[in-house]
């Protein structure tokens, strides 16, 4: 009876072991998302692993192992679907349906993101804004209010915000974080430098565009300093 009891739990274990996307991978399928819509724009219906992958600069094999993972949706000698496709990533992705997200840190950088049309045609709403600073507290910046931080679990609640996006400075990232959190956001995309510790189950995404220029300088600079063949 031990036995079976252990074989039982085993069997569960293993079951419940489903591979998981890489974000690597993750990445990949925003890239060939796009891609493909821009094949649905034009009217194309059917594409291969090497007409996905080619312009993207991706091989053929490294796109169908990442396909792999929506399931069987290519035929050999006749690839795949591109709406079909299309619907596959979008559902992996999380992105079949609309997330709405509050931003904290009415600075520049905010101002520019709520200007960007990119996030609404992605699914992608800002429903609430918040600072800090009193003297922004009140004003309103397309067609949203700016409250105060102090507020924020009770707007949060109100607007059913579930990610939340941090423009504030280095400083007051980490409290910031931790009341968004509180307030009932599940996932964060932080702009400011430096990580942000946070609980087991919210997942946090930091875009430093610092590193993203000493990157770009550093392939400058490489190609700049790699002999002429």
């Amino acid at each position: 009876m031990a036995r079976q009891d252990r074989s039982a739990r085993r069997s569960h274990s293993e079951s419940s072991l489903e591979p998981r996307l890489s974000r690597a991978s993750v990445g990949r399928l925003s890239l060939y998302l796009r891609r493909l819509e821009e094949f649905q724009r034009a009217g194309i219906h059917r594409i291969s692993s090497n007409r996905l992958g080619q312009p993207l600069a991706i091989t053929d094999t490294q796109v169908r192992k990442d396909l792999a993972f929506l399931g069987r949706l290519g035929q050999p000698g006749i690839g795949y679907d591109v709406d079909d496709l299309i619907g596959s990533i979008r559902s992996t992705l999380g992105i079949d349906r609309c997330w709405s997200a509050a931003l904290v840190g009415v600075g520049n950088l905010a101002r520019a993101l709520l200007r960007y049309n990119g996030f609404i045609e992605r699914g992608f709403r800002i429903v609430a804004l918040f600072d800090s600073d009193l003297r922004k507290v009140g004003q309103a910046v397309d067609d949203l209010t700016i409250y105060p931080v102090s507020r924020m679990k009770e707007i949060i609640a109100t607007t059913g915000a579930e990610l939340g996006i941090l423009t504030v400075p280095a400083s007051a990232v980490q409290n910031v974080a931790d009341e968004l959190v509180a307030a009932g956001i599940k996932g964060l995309l932080n702009f400011a430098p430096g990580l942000i510790r946070t609980r087991p189950g919210i997942s946090v995404v930091n875009v430093d565009l610092t590193v993203q220029l000493e990157q770009l300088a550093f392939l400058v600079h490489l190609t700049s300093t790699e002999p002429l063949s």
